[in-house]
């Protein structure tokens, strides 16, 4: 199967636009991207795909023995730019795709013009005076109840990661979200997304950068982007009033006003 068709992608918006390509984080697909892409595609070519065992990917690429690190999905994305001789892309990543996109760009980076980083974090567990979030003994615990029933843990956890309790139809969306994905996948994935430490990573990267956070992230704390933008050199911190790890479902525009305005700057 051809890249186009492994990874679902999708081509939309104008085509002599500047590129902009979409990168979804764990549980997703690039269904959680719609409510941002109608402003991006008015200005740009916006390109959307499937992580392999998301949404309507090829599920039969995905292998154990391939997707044993973050480098394998840096892999993708970066045979995603090659299948379409992509250049000068803006790279968006999400979450963990944030971790993901920042490995592809390291890979190439004269492919790449501009990287995004939608709630980044390069490690999740607390380590000495760095603060991830989770303790070491909070992240087994929430791999423990994943691996033992996903359907329930995905329940649970959702509305956690996207915040905004009084607006419960986000939360549900992300439930439906992980109960379309592959629990085998999802549990190997899981693991890769909490236990990664790409701290290390960041101070490669030599593509202007924005870091995009929310003011109030149980996932992803403030520090955390604060960090991100340190290691980063030259990069830029915008701080979204919105709530929740999911902006681009939670504030839709608010964070396509941030890519947008990145984008647009020399």
């Amino acid at each position: 199967m051809d890249v186009r068709s492994r990874s679902n992608v999708v081509v939309t918006g104008r085509p002599d636009g500047p590129t902009v390509l979409l990168a979804h984080g764990f549980g997703c697909d690039q269904n959680l991207w719609r409510l941002v892409v109608p402003a991006l595609a008015e200005r740009f070519r916006v390109v959307l795909f499937d992580h392999i065992g998301a949404g309507r990917s090829d599920f039969t690429a995905w292998s154990p023995e391939r997707y044993v690190s973050l480098d394998a999905y840096a892999e993708d994305v970066l045979d995603i730019c090659e299948e379409l001789d992509l250049r000068d892309v803006v790279l968006v990543g999400h979450s963990v795709s944030a971790t993901i996109a920042v490995l592809a760009v390291n890979r190439e980076p004269e492919r790449f013009a501009k990287l995004v980083l939608l709630t980044p974090s390069p490690r999740y567990v607390d380590d000495g005076d760095y603060r991830g979030g989770f303790s070491r003994a909070d992240i087994d615990e929430l791999l423990e109840s994943l691996e033992s029933n996903y359907l329930g843990w995905s329940a649970a956890m959702a509305p956690v990661i996207m915040g905004n309790p009084e607006r419960p139809e986000l939360g549900e969306e992300l439930t439906d979200s992980f109960c379309r994905t592959d629990p085998a996948i999802a549990r190997v994935f899981a693991r890769l997304t909490f236990l990664s430490d790409n701290r290390a990573d960041l101070a490669k990267v030599a593509v202007p950068t924005l870091v995009i956070q929310t003011a109030r992230d149980a996932i992803a704390p403030q520090e955390v982007g604060r960090f991100v933008q340190r290691q980063i050199s030259g990069s830029e911190l915008v701080t979204l009033d919105a709530t929740g790890h999911c902006p681009q479902l939670s504030a839709p525009e608010a964070t396509a006003k941030a890519i947008m305005e990145f984008m647009s700057t020399p």
